[in-house]
């Protein structure tokens, strides 16, 4: 899409240090999904990433679309949360995610991935990532190191940080909230056991708009009222608004993708546009 950027828009990309002028955006390449990371750079390649990146993920089957699990590993019910009382806040998620054992993903975790839940404050902003890298298990907060500074950036351009509230506010989490020991990708169970912790994190922010980073967000966040995106590329549900819990959704790409391919920090811009534009026209207030 052409942009028409006035000295102010040029200063937002300053910040995401994008370049004003950009080349053709390449064509989206189906084989490689969004959520990919590759290993570890090694020490002293000229072409080697500067920072860890994760394995390519396969793409879910038909079948993997996210659907609520019935029971829990150990057959009790799926929603670890659920028994939390009605006007239970954030303190009280953040020990539910904190000792949950609903999946396997919690094997050999070090520790949750959770946003400090204090002080309790409301965000018009939801970023919902795609699972934790060993930085955010390690800080136990989410979008830690290098792709935390570049999502600190890209929020930045739209008025807005992790720290802030209302509309300079955004709450950041991840679409699971465990890294396993041994690396892998989420299974769909997996995923829709998380998204009950997800769906509480929604009704407790009371976000008015969220922006899906990444393939494993996507799905956990449109699958179950759209099967069918587990068989699409996230870059192919760019560009149009999409809804969670009532909520819209934006998907962009992954921090990391825009770490290994820098030209998608374009089309990051334009979702940011989108989202912010979205949000701005919306007399909607958050919901209750």
């Amino acid at each position: 899409m052409a942009l028409h950027l006035d000295e102010r828009q040029r200063a937002m990309l300053q910040e995401m240090h994008i370049r004003v002028w950009w080349p053709a955006e390449p064509a989206e390449v189906a084989s490689q999904p969004d959520a990919a990371r590759g290993p570890a750079a090694r020490p002293g390649a000229a072409t080697a990433p500067a920072r860890p990146v994760r394995p390519a993920p396969v793409a879910p089957a038909p079948a993997a679309a996210v659907q609520p699990a019935p029971v829990g590993r150990d057959g009790t019910p799926a929603a670890p949360d659920a028994a939390l009382p009605a006007d239970a806040g954030l303190p009280a998620l953040a020990q539910v995610v904190a000792h949950c054992s609903a999946c396997a993903l919690c094997e050999g975790r070090k520790r949750a991935v959770f946003a400090p839940p204090l002080p309790a404050r409301q965000t018009d902003w939801m970023i919902v990532g795609d699972p934790p890298t060993a930085d955010d298990e390690r800080a136990g907060s989410p979008f830690a190191g290098i792709e935390g500074e570049l999502l600190d950036n890209m929020l930045r351009a739209v008025q807005c940080s992790r720290s802030g509230s209302g509309a300079a506010g955004a709450w950041l989490t991840h679409v699971v909230k465990c890294r396993p020991e041994v690396l892998r990708n989420p299974q769909a169970d997996e995923l829709a056991r998380c998204a009950q912790h997800l769906r509480r994190e929604v009704a407790l922010v009371r976000p008015r708009m969220i922006l899906a980073m990444g393939r494993f967000a996507a799905i956990a966040l449109l699958s179950p009222t759209q099967p069918e995106v587990a068989q699409v590329p996230a870059g192919k549900l760019r560009g149009r608004l999409h809804h969670f819990e009532g909520v819209p959704v934006v998907v962009t790409y992954s921090p990391a993708r825009l770490l290994r391919a820098p030209q998608e920090k374009a089309g990051a811009w334009a979702d940011l546009c989108l989202a912010r534009a979205a949000l701005q026209s919306s007399d909607t207030p958050p919901a209750a």
